[in-house]
């Protein structure tokens, strides 16, 4: 048997309202999210988004995180893109080997039954 442990987010972002102080620079709002800047820009791992409720909705890899999670909000190839108004809530985690990405993404879409993932998952979505 395969013993897989899901790692820790390394970063965690929610949906939140700047509170500008005064000479501030305003951060412009992505779905309500302002802090795409925490998530690193040029490390490999694994993305997960909830919904205000904390259901896993879909989990991602990517070779380098902050671009592709910009672009999960952007473009219409996304499995997110009708549902991008149900994020409250995005995990990072950083893994840098591709092979554990893949894994990790496999492990996680099926363990936690994430909600639009359809390509990967081995169990029945209602």
């Amino acid at each position: 048997m395969i013993n897989i442990e899901i790692p820790n987010p390394d970063v965690v972002i929610r949906q939140r309202e700047q509170t500008a102080k005064d000479g501030e620079a305003v951060i412009p709002s992505i779905y309500g999210f302002i802090d795409f800047h925490k998530v690193p820009r040029d490390k490999g791992g694994l993305l997960s988004f909830f919904n205000a409720d904390n259901e896993l909705l879909f989990v991602g890899k990517a070779r380098k995180l902050r671009p592709r999670l910009k672009k999960h909000f952007q473009d219409q190839v996304s499995p997110l893109k009708d549902h991008r108004d149900e994020v409250a809530k995005i995990e990072a985690f950083v893994v840098e080997n591709p092979m554990e990405r893949e894994i990790y993404e496999t492990y996680m879409i099926n363990t936690l039954q994430a909600k639009y993932n359809t390509e990967k998952a081995f169990f029945e979505n209602d």
